[in-house]
């Protein structure tokens, strides 16, 4: 299981400064696992906590959320694990065994990890369900919904020219 930061689609934190959102992107080897990611999140967050995105291969992506000690994990597909050193480092912080089934590409973790900020599990659960979706569209919507879309979206590219 090694990652190549060629396969990383793109790896971002988003915190609150003074009440306006900012993007910023988190260097390898800081996206490797939930640990390391969590630990770049609170170099930067401030009291609202910080929020990780990390899109991976086109296929999948992990949100980390840390505020004060602590630390909350959304993995949108659990089979990612078989291959991802970083989604398997996100089924060890959960605790989680292994997938058995590798057909089964659903979510492991706090589906409501940002409900406070707008975005409920109801809603979480809503967009991870959408098998037509990849991960940048996930993620878009979803910085869409907490405020900082057009950040989001120029960050990784998805703003037309």
């Amino acid at each position: 299981m090694s990652e190549q930061d060629g396969e990383i689609d793109y790896a971002l934190v988003a915190f609150l400064d003074d009440g306006a959102w900012q993007v910023q992107d988190i260097a390898s080897p800081a996206f490797d696992t939930v640990d390391s990611l969590s630990h770049a999140l609170r170099q930067v967050s401030g009291a609202e906590g910080a929020v990780g995105m990390v899109a991976v291969d086109e296929d999948f992506f992990v949100l980390v959320r840390v505020a004060g000690s602590t630390t909350r994990v959304l993995l949108s597909d659990v089979t990612a694990a078989d291959e991802w050193e970083l989604a398997q480092s996100v089924i060890d912080f959960l605790g989680l065994p292994l997938p058995e089934d590798d057909d089964v590409e659903v979510p492991a973790g706090d589906l409501d990890l940002l409900g406070d900020l707008g975005v409920h599990a109801a809603d979480m659960g809503a967009l991870l369900d959408d098998i037509d979706l990849y991960p940048d569209d996930v993620l878009s919507d979803i910085a869409r919904r907490l405020g900082f879309g057009e950040l989001f979206d120029d960050a990784v590219g998805l703003t037309s020219a």
